[in-house]
């Protein structure tokens, strides 16, 4: 699962119109699209405090839900 590097949940809502920060973290290839849906954990890949679903458009944060 692809980690958002946002303290909160909210802090990346209010990101909405600029690229995402992200780290990868799967070994089976990368998982960030810049057009398209996609899960994320955040803060970090192993203190896992909020989950959330990042929709992108050209690059750059459309939605999160």
């Amino acid at each position: 699962m692809l980690v958002a590097t946002y303290k909160t949940k909210k802090a990346l809502k209010a990101s909405v119109g600029e690229s995402l920060r992200f780290q990868e973290t799967s070994m089976f290839g990368p998982e960030y699209k810049a057009d398209g849906t996609f899960s994320v954990v955040g803060p970090t890949m192993y203190k896992r405090n909020w989950f959330a679903e990042v929709t992108m458009a050209d690059g750059r944060i459309a939605k999160v839900a």
